[in-house]
Protein backbone atom coordinates (compact mmCIF):
# COMPACT_ATOMS: atom_id res chain seq x y z
CA UNK A 1 0.00 0.00 0.00
CA UNK A 2 1.28 3.33 -0.97
CA UNK A 3 1.81 5.73 1.87
CA UNK A 4 0.31 9.20 1.38
CA UNK A 5 1.64 12.04 3.42
CA UNK A 6 -0.68 15.01 3.92
CA UNK A 7 1.01 18.34 3.44
CA UNK A 8 -0.68 21.33 5.03
CA UNK A 9 -1.12 24.39 2.91
CA UNK A 10 1.58 26.91 3.60
CA UNK A 11 0.06 30.12 4.89
CA UNK A 12 1.62 33.11 3.23
CA UNK A 13 3.14 35.59 5.63
CA UNK A 14 1.12 38.72 6.08
CA UNK A 15 2.70 41.78 4.63
CA UNK A 16 2.08 45.41 5.24
CA UNK A 17 -0.06 45.70 2.14
CA UNK A 18 -2.67 43.28 3.56
CA UNK A 19 -2.79 44.82 7.01
CA UNK A 20 -5.25 47.39 8.28
CA UNK A 21 -3.59 50.71 9.04
CA UNK A 22 -4.92 51.41 12.53
CA UNK A 23 -4.62 54.71 14.38
CA UNK A 24 -5.67 55.61 17.90
CA UNK A 25 -6.99 58.85 19.35
CA UNK A 26 -6.75 59.86 22.99
CA UNK A 27 -7.35 63.06 24.91
CA UNK A 28 -7.20 64.51 28.39
CA UNK A 29 -9.26 67.58 29.26
CA UNK A 30 -6.78 69.22 31.63
CA UNK A 31 -3.04 69.65 31.63
CA UNK A 32 -2.47 68.48 35.20
CA UNK A 33 0.40 66.08 35.95
CA UNK A 34 -2.04 63.27 36.75
CA UNK A 35 -3.91 63.74 33.49
CA UNK A 36 -0.73 63.91 31.45
CA UNK A 37 0.47 60.69 33.07
CA UNK A 38 -2.85 59.15 32.06
CA UNK A 39 -2.29 60.37 28.51
CA UNK A 40 1.15 58.77 28.37
CA UNK A 41 -0.37 55.50 29.61
CA UNK A 42 -3.05 55.66 26.89
CA UNK A 43 -0.43 56.30 24.18
CA UNK A 44 1.68 53.37 25.35
CA UNK A 45 -1.39 51.11 25.59
CA UNK A 46 -2.55 51.81 22.05
CA UNK A 47 0.89 51.46 20.49
CA UNK A 48 1.40 48.07 22.15
CA UNK A 49 -2.17 46.97 21.45
CA UNK A 50 -2.04 47.79 17.73
CA UNK A 51 1.44 46.29 17.24
CA UNK A 52 0.32 43.07 18.96
CA UNK A 53 -2.15 42.31 16.14
CA UNK A 54 -0.76 40.48 13.13
CA UNK A 55 -3.49 41.86 10.89
CA UNK A 56 -2.93 45.48 11.95
CA UNK A 57 -0.30 48.03 11.02
CA UNK A 58 0.45 50.85 13.46
CA UNK A 59 -0.55 54.18 11.89
CA UNK A 60 0.15 56.40 14.87
CA UNK A 61 -1.39 57.75 18.06
CA UNK A 62 -3.04 61.16 17.89
CA UNK A 63 -3.47 62.96 21.18
CA UNK A 64 -4.66 66.32 22.50
CA UNK A 65 -3.51 67.69 25.85
CA UNK A 66 -5.67 69.83 28.10
CA UNK A 67 -8.33 70.48 25.48
CA UNK A 68 -12.10 70.16 25.83
CA UNK A 69 -13.97 67.66 23.67
CA UNK A 70 -17.03 69.82 22.96
CA UNK A 71 -15.74 71.31 19.70
CA UNK A 72 -13.78 69.15 17.25
CA UNK A 73 -12.36 72.21 15.48
CA UNK A 74 -10.49 73.27 18.65
CA UNK A 75 -8.51 69.99 18.86
CA UNK A 76 -5.48 70.21 16.52
CA UNK A 77 -4.45 66.54 16.77
CA UNK A 78 -8.02 65.41 16.22
CA UNK A 79 -8.22 67.57 13.11
CA UNK A 80 -4.90 66.11 11.93
CA UNK A 81 -6.35 62.60 12.42
CA UNK A 82 -9.34 63.50 10.24
CA UNK A 83 -7.06 65.01 7.59
CA UNK A 84 -4.96 61.82 7.48
CA UNK A 85 -8.14 59.75 7.19
CA UNK A 86 -9.27 61.84 4.23
CA UNK A 87 -5.80 61.44 2.73
CA UNK A 88 -6.31 57.62 2.90
CA UNK A 89 -3.45 57.09 5.34
CA UNK A 90 -5.68 55.28 7.88
CA UNK A 91 -8.11 52.34 7.57
CA UNK A 92 -9.41 52.01 11.14
CA UNK A 93 -9.61 54.25 14.24
CA UNK A 94 -9.80 53.12 17.86
CA UNK A 95 -10.46 55.30 20.92
CA UNK A 96 -11.22 54.81 24.59
CA UNK A 97 -14.82 56.07 24.68
CA UNK A 98 -17.35 58.31 23.00
CA UNK A 99 -16.71 61.04 25.58
CA UNK A 100 -12.98 61.03 24.70
CA UNK A 101 -13.81 61.19 20.99
CA UNK A 102 -16.37 63.99 21.26
CA UNK A 103 -18.81 65.39 23.82
CA UNK A 104 -20.88 67.16 21.20
CA UNK A 105 -23.58 64.95 19.68
CA UNK A 106 -23.73 66.80 16.39
CA UNK A 107 -19.96 66.68 15.92
CA UNK A 108 -19.70 63.04 16.98
CA UNK A 109 -22.30 61.72 14.58
CA UNK A 110 -21.15 63.97 11.76
CA UNK A 111 -17.53 62.82 12.12
CA UNK A 112 -18.46 59.16 12.39
CA UNK A 113 -20.58 59.37 9.25
CA UNK A 114 -17.83 61.23 7.40
CA UNK A 115 -15.36 58.49 8.27
CA UNK A 116 -17.83 55.77 7.30
CA UNK A 117 -18.22 57.42 3.91
CA UNK A 118 -14.44 56.97 3.62
CA UNK A 119 -14.84 53.30 4.66
CA UNK A 120 -13.07 54.00 7.97
CA UNK A 121 -14.90 52.54 10.98
CA UNK A 122 -14.34 53.78 14.55
CA UNK A 123 -14.14 51.43 17.52
CA UNK A 124 -15.10 52.75 20.97
CA UNK A 125 -13.52 50.44 23.56
CA UNK A 126 -15.59 51.34 26.60
CA UNK A 127 -18.97 51.07 24.86
CA UNK A 128 -17.84 48.14 22.62
CA UNK A 129 -19.22 49.89 19.57
CA UNK A 130 -17.84 49.36 16.10
CA UNK A 131 -19.35 51.92 13.74
CA UNK A 132 -18.76 49.50 10.90
CA UNK A 133 -21.96 47.82 12.07
CA UNK A 134 -25.01 49.82 11.02
CA UNK A 135 -27.00 48.97 14.14
CA UNK A 136 -24.30 50.65 16.21
CA UNK A 137 -25.42 54.09 15.04
CA UNK A 138 -28.65 53.80 17.03
CA UNK A 139 -26.76 53.31 20.26
CA UNK A 140 -24.10 55.80 19.21
CA UNK A 141 -26.74 58.53 19.03
CA UNK A 142 -27.90 57.77 22.56
CA UNK A 143 -24.44 57.33 24.06
CA UNK A 144 -23.01 60.47 22.45
CA UNK A 145 -25.94 62.44 23.83
CA UNK A 146 -25.11 61.06 27.28
CA UNK A 147 -21.47 62.08 26.76
CA UNK A 148 -22.65 65.56 25.83
CA UNK A 149 -24.65 65.66 29.06
CA UNK A 150 -21.47 64.74 30.95
CA UNK A 151 -19.67 67.63 29.27
CA UNK A 152 -22.51 69.98 30.21
CA UNK A 153 -22.18 68.83 33.81
CA UNK A 154 -18.44 69.53 33.78
CA UNK A 155 -19.10 72.86 32.15
CA UNK A 156 -21.61 73.78 34.87
CA UNK A 157 -18.97 73.00 37.49
CA UNK A 158 -16.54 75.33 35.74
CA UNK A 159 -19.19 78.04 35.64
CA UNK A 160 -19.59 78.01 39.43
CA UNK A 161 -16.34 79.88 39.94
CA UNK A 162 -17.28 82.39 37.21
CA UNK A 163 -20.67 82.92 38.87
CA UNK A 164 -18.98 83.58 42.20
CA UNK A 165 -16.75 86.19 40.56
CA UNK A 166 -19.87 87.78 39.04
CA UNK A 167 -21.44 87.93 42.49
CA UNK A 168 -18.47 89.45 44.30
CA UNK A 169 -17.49 91.77 41.45
CA UNK A 170 -14.03 90.28 40.87
CA UNK A 171 -14.71 88.97 37.34
CA UNK A 172 -12.31 90.44 34.77
CA UNK A 173 -13.51 91.43 31.33
CA UNK A 174 -11.90 89.71 28.36
CA UNK A 175 -12.54 92.54 25.90
CA UNK A 176 -13.08 96.30 25.92
CA UNK A 177 -15.85 98.21 24.10
CA UNK A 178 -15.08 101.09 21.75
CA UNK A 179 -13.79 104.00 23.82
CA UNK A 180 -11.87 101.83 26.27
CA UNK A 181 -8.81 99.58 26.39
CA UNK A 182 -7.96 96.73 28.74
CA UNK A 183 -5.14 97.55 31.10
CA UNK A 184 -4.20 95.50 34.18
CA UNK A 185 -7.51 93.71 33.94
CA UNK A 186 -9.55 96.93 34.02
CA UNK A 187 -11.07 99.39 31.53
CA UNK A 188 -9.08 102.53 30.74
CA UNK A 189 -10.50 105.39 28.65
CA UNK A 190 -9.09 105.99 25.16
CA UNK A 191 -9.54 109.79 24.84
CA UNK A 192 -9.95 110.08 21.04
CA UNK A 193 -12.49 107.24 20.96
CA UNK A 194 -14.27 108.58 24.04
CA UNK A 195 -14.84 111.85 22.15
CA UNK A 196 -16.58 109.89 19.37
CA UNK A 197 -18.79 108.12 21.93
CA UNK A 198 -19.79 111.48 23.46
CA UNK A 199 -20.50 112.82 19.97
CA UNK A 200 -22.77 109.85 19.13
CA UNK A 201 -24.86 110.42 22.27
CA UNK A 202 -24.93 114.20 21.68
CA UNK A 203 -26.10 113.87 18.06
CA UNK A 204 -28.79 111.33 18.92
CA UNK A 205 -30.17 113.58 21.68
CA UNK A 206 -30.14 116.50 19.25
CA UNK A 207 -32.52 114.61 16.97
CA UNK A 208 -30.31 112.74 14.50
CA UNK A 209 -31.02 109.12 13.58
CA UNK A 210 -28.54 106.27 14.00
CA UNK A 211 -28.20 105.77 10.25
CA UNK A 212 -27.37 109.47 9.77
CA UNK A 213 -24.80 109.36 12.58
CA UNK A 214 -23.11 106.30 11.03
CA UNK A 215 -23.16 107.87 7.56
CA UNK A 216 -21.46 111.06 8.79
CA UNK A 217 -18.76 109.12 10.70
CA UNK A 218 -17.99 107.10 7.56
CA UNK A 219 -17.86 110.30 5.48
CA UNK A 220 -15.28 111.68 7.90
CA UNK A 221 -13.38 108.35 7.72
CA UNK A 222 -13.63 107.76 11.45
CA UNK A 223 -12.58 104.12 11.99
CA UNK A 224 -14.52 101.69 14.16
CA UNK A 225 -12.79 99.66 16.84
CA UNK A 226 -11.71 97.07 14.26
CA UNK A 227 -11.02 99.59 11.53
CA UNK A 228 -14.25 98.93 9.62
CA UNK A 229 -17.23 101.07 8.65
CA UNK A 230 -19.96 102.37 10.93
CA UNK A 231 -23.50 101.05 10.64
CA UNK A 232 -26.73 101.90 12.41
CA UNK A 233 -26.27 98.67 14.38
CA UNK A 234 -22.78 99.60 15.63
CA UNK A 235 -24.11 103.04 16.65
CA UNK A 236 -27.06 101.38 18.43
CA UNK A 237 -24.68 99.04 20.28
CA UNK A 238 -22.80 102.03 21.69
CA UNK A 239 -26.00 103.85 22.67
CA UNK A 240 -27.30 100.83 24.59
CA UNK A 241 -24.06 99.75 26.31
CA UNK A 242 -24.21 100.54 30.04
CA UNK A 243 -20.39 100.37 30.33
CA UNK A 244 -20.18 103.99 29.09
CA UNK A 245 -21.81 105.09 32.37
CA UNK A 246 -19.03 103.42 34.39
CA UNK A 247 -21.31 100.54 35.40
CA UNK A 248 -20.94 96.96 34.25
CA UNK A 249 -23.56 94.24 33.83
CA UNK A 250 -22.16 90.71 33.83
CA UNK A 251 -23.77 87.69 32.10
CA UNK A 252 -25.66 89.63 29.44
CA UNK A 253 -25.21 86.58 27.19
CA UNK A 254 -24.99 82.85 27.79
CA UNK A 255 -24.12 79.65 25.90
CA UNK A 256 -26.79 77.00 25.41
CA UNK A 257 -26.37 73.22 25.45
CA UNK A 258 -25.20 73.31 21.86
CA UNK A 259 -22.52 75.89 22.71
CA UNK A 260 -24.28 78.67 20.81
CA UNK A 261 -24.39 82.09 22.44
CA UNK A 262 -27.65 83.95 23.13
CA UNK A 263 -28.78 87.22 24.70
CA UNK A 264 -29.78 86.71 28.34
CA UNK A 265 -33.41 87.85 28.54
CA UNK A 266 -33.93 86.62 32.07
CA UNK A 267 -32.99 82.97 31.61
CA UNK A 268 -30.06 83.50 34.01
CA UNK A 269 -29.20 86.06 36.69
CA UNK A 270 -27.47 89.24 35.60
CA UNK A 271 -25.06 91.10 37.91
CA UNK A 272 -24.75 94.90 38.05
CA UNK A 273 -21.49 96.39 39.36
CA UNK A 274 -21.78 100.17 39.81
CA UNK A 275 -18.78 102.48 39.41
CA UNK A 276 -16.81 99.61 37.93
CA UNK A 277 -14.58 101.93 35.86
CA UNK A 278 -14.30 105.53 34.64
CA UNK A 279 -17.46 106.78 32.94
CA UNK A 280 -17.62 108.46 29.51
CA UNK A 281 -21.37 109.26 29.54
CA UNK A 282 -23.52 110.42 32.45
CA UNK A 283 -26.40 108.27 33.68
CA UNK A 284 -28.80 111.08 32.76
CA UNK A 285 -27.68 111.18 29.11
CA UNK A 286 -27.71 107.38 28.89
CA UNK A 287 -31.30 107.21 30.22
CA UNK A 288 -32.38 110.02 27.90
CA UNK A 289 -30.91 108.18 24.90
CA UNK A 290 -32.64 104.94 25.94
CA UNK A 291 -35.98 106.73 26.26
CA UNK A 292 -35.55 108.34 22.82
CA UNK A 293 -34.66 105.00 21.19
CA UNK A 294 -37.71 103.37 22.80
CA UNK A 295 -39.95 106.27 21.66
CA UNK A 296 -38.75 105.97 18.04
CA UNK A 297 -39.26 102.21 18.11
CA UNK A 298 -42.82 102.71 19.37
CA UNK A 299 -43.50 105.19 16.58
CA UNK A 300 -42.45 102.52 14.10
CA UNK A 301 -44.79 100.01 15.72
CA UNK A 302 -42.03 97.92 17.28
CA UNK A 303 -42.69 96.96 20.88
CA UNK A 304 -39.51 97.26 22.93
CA UNK A 305 -38.21 94.05 24.44
CA UNK A 306 -40.49 91.82 22.39
CA UNK A 307 -40.33 89.95 19.14
CA UNK A 308 -42.21 91.72 16.38
CA UNK A 309 -43.01 88.31 14.94
CA UNK A 310 -45.03 86.64 17.68
CA UNK A 311 -45.45 82.94 18.34
CA UNK A 312 -48.31 81.98 16.05
CA UNK A 313 -47.08 78.76 14.48
CA UNK A 314 -45.72 75.42 15.67
CA UNK A 315 -42.16 76.26 14.56
CA UNK A 316 -42.11 79.87 15.80
CA UNK A 317 -39.01 80.43 17.95
CA UNK A 318 -38.34 76.69 17.76
CA UNK A 319 -35.97 76.70 14.77
CA UNK A 320 -32.35 77.45 15.69
CA UNK A 321 -29.71 78.16 13.06
CA UNK A 322 -26.80 75.74 13.34
CA UNK A 323 -24.44 78.34 11.86
CA UNK A 324 -25.17 81.54 13.85
CA UNK A 325 -27.56 80.43 16.64
CA UNK A 326 -30.36 82.84 15.69
CA UNK A 327 -34.03 81.89 15.26
CA UNK A 328 -35.92 81.49 11.97
CA UNK A 329 -38.73 83.64 10.58
CA UNK A 330 -41.79 82.39 8.67
CA UNK A 331 -42.20 83.68 5.10
CA UNK A 332 -44.33 82.96 2.05
CA UNK A 333 -42.28 82.07 -1.02
CA UNK A 334 -43.95 82.44 -4.39
CA UNK A 335 -42.90 79.86 -6.93
CA UNK A 336 -43.56 79.79 -10.66
CA UNK A 337 -46.75 77.79 -10.29
CA UNK A 338 -47.61 77.96 -6.60
CA UNK A 339 -46.69 79.48 -3.24
CA UNK A 340 -45.26 77.69 -0.20
CA UNK A 341 -44.31 78.42 3.40
CA UNK A 342 -40.61 78.63 4.25
CA UNK A 343 -38.52 79.48 7.30
CA UNK A 344 -35.50 81.77 7.02
CA UNK A 345 -32.70 82.58 9.50
CA UNK A 346 -33.12 86.11 10.87
CA UNK A 347 -29.40 86.81 10.64
CA UNK A 348 -29.31 85.64 6.99
CA UNK A 349 -32.19 87.99 6.20
CA UNK A 350 -30.35 91.00 7.61
CA UNK A 351 -26.84 90.16 6.36
CA UNK A 352 -25.96 87.17 4.18
CA UNK A 353 -22.26 87.70 4.94
CA UNK A 354 -22.86 86.98 8.65
CA UNK A 355 -24.83 83.78 8.00
CA UNK A 356 -25.05 81.72 4.82
CA UNK A 357 -27.84 79.40 6.02
CA UNK A 358 -30.49 78.89 3.34
CA UNK A 359 -34.24 78.66 3.94
CA UNK A 360 -36.05 75.42 4.76
CA UNK A 361 -39.57 74.52 3.70
CA UNK A 362 -42.33 74.22 6.26
CA UNK A 363 -43.75 71.03 4.72
CA UNK A 364 -40.28 69.39 4.76
CA UNK A 365 -39.93 70.11 8.49
CA UNK A 366 -43.33 68.63 9.23
CA UNK A 367 -42.61 65.51 7.20
CA UNK A 368 -39.26 65.10 8.99
CA UNK A 369 -41.01 65.22 12.38
CA UNK A 370 -43.47 62.52 11.27
CA UNK A 371 -40.55 60.37 10.07
CA UNK A 372 -38.54 60.89 13.27
CA UNK A 373 -41.42 60.06 15.59
CA UNK A 374 -42.38 56.98 13.58
CA UNK A 375 -38.78 55.75 13.84
CA UNK A 376 -38.95 56.19 17.61
CA UNK A 377 -42.25 54.30 17.77
CA UNK A 378 -40.65 51.45 15.84
CA UNK A 379 -37.35 51.31 17.76
CA UNK A 380 -38.04 52.83 21.19
CA UNK A 381 -36.93 49.58 22.88
CA UNK A 382 -33.47 49.98 21.32
CA UNK A 383 -33.19 53.74 21.76
CA UNK A 384 -35.27 55.04 24.63
CA UNK A 385 -35.27 52.18 27.11
CA UNK A 386 -31.44 51.91 27.38
CA UNK A 387 -31.28 55.69 27.70
CA UNK A 388 -33.87 55.66 30.49
CA UNK A 389 -32.11 52.79 32.25
CA UNK A 390 -28.79 54.63 32.08
CA UNK A 391 -30.32 57.78 33.58
CA UNK A 392 -32.05 55.82 36.34
CA UNK A 393 -28.83 54.00 37.23
CA UNK A 394 -26.90 57.29 37.24
CA UNK A 395 -29.53 59.20 39.12
CA UNK A 396 -28.76 61.82 41.59
CA UNK A 397 -27.15 59.43 44.11
CA UNK A 398 -23.71 61.02 43.79
CA UNK A 399 -25.15 64.52 43.77
CA UNK A 400 -27.27 63.80 46.85
CA UNK A 401 -24.27 62.37 48.68
CA UNK A 402 -22.30 65.49 47.78
CA UNK A 403 -25.14 67.71 49.03
CA UNK A 404 -25.25 65.76 52.30
CA UNK A 405 -21.48 66.19 52.69
CA UNK A 406 -21.69 69.94 51.99
CA UNK A 407 -24.52 70.38 54.47
CA UNK A 408 -22.39 68.68 57.13
CA UNK A 409 -19.55 71.03 56.22
CA UNK A 410 -21.92 73.97 56.64
CA UNK A 411 -22.85 72.75 60.11
CA UNK A 412 -19.17 72.44 61.04
CA UNK A 413 -18.54 75.88 59.60
CA UNK A 414 -21.26 77.37 61.82
CA UNK A 415 -19.80 75.61 64.88
CA UNK A 416 -16.34 76.99 64.07
CA UNK A 417 -17.71 80.54 63.85
CA UNK A 418 -19.54 80.07 67.14
CA UNK A 419 -16.34 78.83 68.79
CA UNK A 420 -14.41 81.81 67.44
CA UNK A 421 -17.01 84.16 68.89
CA UNK A 422 -16.70 82.54 72.31
CA UNK A 423 -12.90 82.68 72.21
CA UNK A 424 -12.95 86.37 71.39
CA UNK A 425 -15.57 87.09 74.07
CA UNK A 426 -13.37 85.35 76.64
CA UNK A 427 -10.28 87.25 75.51
CA UNK A 428 -8.34 84.31 74.10
CA UNK A 429 -8.05 85.90 70.62
CA UNK A 430 -8.08 89.56 69.55
CA UNK A 431 -10.59 91.34 67.30
CA UNK A 432 -8.29 91.37 64.24
CA UNK A 433 -7.70 87.61 64.27
CA UNK A 434 -11.40 86.96 64.94
CA UNK A 435 -12.47 89.11 61.97
CA UNK A 436 -9.91 87.51 59.64
CA UNK A 437 -10.84 83.92 60.54
CA UNK A 438 -14.56 84.64 60.57
CA UNK A 439 -14.46 86.24 57.11
CA UNK A 440 -12.68 83.18 55.68
CA UNK A 441 -15.33 80.91 57.20
CA UNK A 442 -18.14 83.08 55.82
CA UNK A 443 -16.62 82.92 52.31
CA UNK A 444 -16.29 79.16 52.64
CA UNK A 445 -19.92 78.86 53.75
CA UNK A 446 -21.06 80.91 50.76
CA UNK A 447 -19.15 78.59 48.41
CA UNK A 448 -20.82 75.57 50.04
CA UNK A 449 -24.28 77.10 49.58
CA UNK A 450 -23.57 77.97 45.94
CA UNK A 451 -22.48 74.42 45.20
CA UNK A 452 -25.53 72.99 47.00
CA UNK A 453 -27.81 75.22 44.91
CA UNK A 454 -26.12 74.13 41.67
CA UNK A 455 -26.36 70.45 42.63
CA UNK A 456 -30.04 70.80 43.48
CA UNK A 457 -30.63 72.31 40.05
CA UNK A 458 -28.75 69.40 38.45
CA UNK A 459 -30.86 66.85 40.33
CA UNK A 460 -34.03 68.65 39.27
CA UNK A 461 -32.87 68.63 35.65
CA UNK A 462 -32.12 64.89 35.71
CA UNK A 463 -35.54 64.20 37.22
CA UNK A 464 -37.20 66.19 34.44
CA UNK A 465 -35.35 64.22 31.74
CA UNK A 466 -36.42 60.93 33.32
CA UNK A 467 -40.03 62.09 33.38
CA UNK A 468 -39.94 63.30 29.75
CA UNK A 469 -38.33 60.03 28.60
CA UNK A 470 -40.96 57.96 30.40
CA UNK A 471 -43.70 60.06 28.80
CA UNK A 472 -42.22 59.55 25.33
CA UNK A 473 -41.86 55.79 25.90
CA UNK A 474 -45.48 55.54 27.04
CA UNK A 475 -46.61 57.23 23.84
CA UNK A 476 -44.38 55.03 21.64
CA UNK A 477 -45.77 51.89 23.31
CA UNK A 478 -49.14 52.60 21.72
CA UNK A 479 -47.58 51.89 18.34
CA UNK A 480 -49.80 54.30 16.41
CA UNK A 481 -47.78 55.48 13.43
CA UNK A 482 -48.31 59.07 12.29
CA UNK A 483 -49.52 59.87 8.80
CA UNK A 484 -49.68 63.66 9.18
CA UNK A 485 -47.98 66.35 11.23
CA UNK A 486 -49.42 66.64 14.74
CA UNK A 487 -48.73 70.02 16.33
CA UNK A 488 -49.73 68.85 19.82
CA UNK A 489 -47.22 65.97 19.73
CA UNK A 490 -44.55 68.30 18.41
CA UNK A 491 -45.10 70.71 21.31
CA UNK A 492 -45.20 67.80 23.75
CA UNK A 493 -41.92 66.11 22.79
CA UNK A 494 -39.70 68.62 20.94
CA UNK A 495 -37.82 71.42 22.67
CA UNK A 496 -36.39 72.91 19.46
CA UNK A 497 -35.01 72.03 16.03
CA UNK A 498 -31.40 72.64 14.99
CA UNK A 499 -31.06 73.56 11.32
CA UNK A 500 -27.70 72.22 10.14
CA UNK A 501 -28.37 72.83 6.46
CA UNK A 502 -31.22 72.83 3.98
CA UNK A 503 -30.81 69.04 3.81
CA UNK A 504 -30.25 68.12 7.47
CA UNK A 505 -31.89 69.04 10.78
CA UNK A 506 -31.77 67.80 14.37
CA UNK A 507 -34.78 67.37 16.66
CA UNK A 508 -33.73 68.24 20.22
CA UNK A 509 -36.26 66.42 22.39
CA UNK A 510 -37.38 67.48 25.86
CA UNK A 511 -35.95 64.23 27.22
CA UNK A 512 -32.43 65.36 26.30
CA UNK A 513 -31.85 63.31 23.14
CA UNK A 514 -31.16 64.73 19.69
CA UNK A 515 -32.14 62.88 16.50
CA UNK A 516 -31.05 63.95 13.04
CA UNK A 517 -33.22 63.73 9.93
CA UNK A 518 -32.62 64.48 6.28
CA UNK A 519 -35.15 66.76 4.63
Amino acid sequence: MKKVTKIDKIQPAKNAENKLRVAAYCRVSTATDAQLESLEAQKSHYENYINSRDDWCFAGVYYDEGITGTKASKRPEFMRLLADCKAKKIDFVITKSISRFSRNTMDCLEIVRTLLNLNIPVYFEKENINTGSMESELFLSVLSTMAEGESASISSNNKWSIKKRFENGTYRLSSAPYGYKLESGGLQVVPEQADIVKRIFRELLSGKGMYSIAKKLNAEQVPTQKGGRWTSTSVHNILTNEKYTGDCIFQKTYADSNFNRHINNGELNRYLIQNHHEAIISHEDFKAAAALIEQRAAEKGIESGSDKYQKRYAFSEKLICGECGNTFRRRIHKGKYNSYVAWVCNTHLSDTNRCSMLFVRDDALKLAFVTMLNKLIFSYRLLLKPYLAAMQSNTADEALLRIQYLENQLDQNAEQRSTLHKLMAQGYIDQILYTQECNELLLQARDFRSEIEALNNTVAGDTTKVYETERLINYCKRGEMLTDFNESLFELFVDHILIYSRQKIGFVLRCGLTFEEMI
